[in-house]
């Protein structure tokens, strides 16, 4: 049952117009804010400002996501890849403030004008990751039937998710979010988003 509106031709288009509409105008209004971070990621050790990482989107397809840096670089050269959590050591102080106020998401909306990405939808996740969770859970596979979100139901309903339960609680919040897919539930989601 549900999914019904994910398949809807009108539903897809009008989100899209959506999409490439709200990421134009935030990251022409975004772009001052974003230059007082480049600069204060710049001034904090000197190194890359912008991290750039494999995700899988829309149909299972890989993309690039883009984020502003918020960790140390090379942050996973000894463990490679681990769940990020909520006080990750690894963090750093321009990041921990980039973080709370969501600002390193803001290159985020380039993916979004790419068609890579929604504004509104399950959060990409890192392949390797995708790879278990799609053989613990049967239905993982079904957060690639839309484009993955900067934001999602299971964003704000849910901290960070640093491991697979946390992951599996996230899940369900994916999958409400797909049987209930409404242009007026993204606008919920998008507020609430802001207000957090």
């Amino acid at each position: 049952e549900g999914f019904l509106s994910i398949s809807e031709q009108s539903f897809q288009v009008i989100k899209r117009v959506i999409d490439v509409t709200l990421a134009s105008t935030g990251l022409i209004l975004a772009f001052p804010l974003l230059m007082v971070a480049v600069i204060a990621i710049k001034l904090q050790d000197g190194d890359a400002v912008i991290y750039s990482q494999e995700r899988v989107g829309l149909r299972g397809k890989l993309f690039r996501i883009h984020k502003l840096r918020t960790m140390v670089c090379q942050a996973e050269g000894e463990t490679g890849p681990v769940w990020a959590s909520a006080g990750d050591q690894r963090v750093t102080p321009v990041g921990r403030w980039l973080r709370k106020l969501r600002i390193d998401e803001i290159p985020q909306m380039w993916n979004v004008l790419r068609g890579e990405m929604s504004f509104v939808g399950p959060r990409p996740e890192r392949p390797t990751f995708v790879d278990d969770l799609q053989h613990k859970y049967a239905v993982y596979s079904l957060r690639h039937l839309v484009r993955p979100g900067i934001t999602g139901w299971a964003q704000i309903r849910c901290p960070y998710a640093a491991n697979e339960g946390e992951n599996l609680l996230k899940l369900e919040y994916d999958l409400y979010y797909l049987q209930n897919a409404s242009l007026l539930f993204d606008l919920r989601v998008i507020l609430k988003t802001i207000s957090i």
